[in-house]
Formats: structure tokens, sequence, C-alpha cells
């Protein structure tokens, strides 16, 4: 079975980054990923990049969701991204959420991140994004 093999159960991070305290979509969009089959670690609000990062290798997930609000999203996604690469993680996977402009979450994407899902998003297309391999549906 390959690493982004569709059979598989998937395991995913999901965590407010930086001091945003908005914590209902990710919260919902979690409990849908985990209604939906995946295995969801949920590792809260207030997290650093370095704090993500570590529990994501720690629990062996498959991706890190992040979300944001806060308007640090070019600085604190990069760092993820960052650090993943410096512990020779980069085989796990980074999407976000939250209030991303268009601009940004295209040279979010230009870095690595796999996919952007703003506002608006259905839950269905975020759990077939999942469920997917961590591709479009």
């Amino acid at each position: 079975m390959s690493a982004r093999d569709t059979q598989k159960q998937w395991r995913v991070l999901t965590a407010k980054v930086g001091l945003d305290g908005h914590d209902r979509g990710v919260k919902v969009v979690s409990r849908a990923l985990r209604d939906a089959g995946v295995e969801v670690i949920y590792a809260g609000l207030r997290q650093t990049p370095e704090m993500v990062v570590e529990a994501a290798i720690q629990e062996d997930v498959d991706a890190i969701g992040v979300s944001l609000h806060s308007g640090a999203h070019m600085t604190l996604i990069p760092r993820i991204l960052e650090l993943l690469k410096q512990r020779n993680a980069t085989d796990i996977v980074v999407f976000g959420g939250g209030i991303i402009p268009q601009d940004d979450a295209r040279e979010l994407k230009k870095m690595g991140v796999v996919e952007i899902f703003g506002p608006g998003t259905s839950l269905q297309s975020i759990i077939d994004f999942v469920n997917h391999g961590f591709k479009a549906a």
C-alpha cells in the first residue's frame, strides 16, 4: 500500500497556530473528519509552529491541518513547512483554512501547502480532500 493510498485510515493533526482564539471552525472540521473515519488529533489553541511539528511527528500523522484567522498565515505556515523540512518530515502534508486571501493562498501553495480552504467551504469538500489522499476530489 502506498503512503497516499485512499484505502488507508488517515491521521490528521489539526491546530490553531499563533494567538488566534477563534476555534469553532477547526473544531467543526475536526469533528467532521473524525465522523468520516479520519483519525484526528486536535492540538488546540495557541500552538507554535514548533509545537505543531513536534506533535505531528510524535503522533505519526499523514497531514497537518492549520486554521488561521489572525493574519499571521504568511509567517506561521511557512515556518511549519521549514520545520518539517529540518526534521526530514516533508512526507507530512500541510493544508490550511481560515481567513487567507487568495493571493496569499496561491503563494502558500507555491511553498508546498497542498490546499487552502476558505470561508464557506463545505465540510464534504474537506472530507473528500482527505479521503482522496490529500488531492482534490
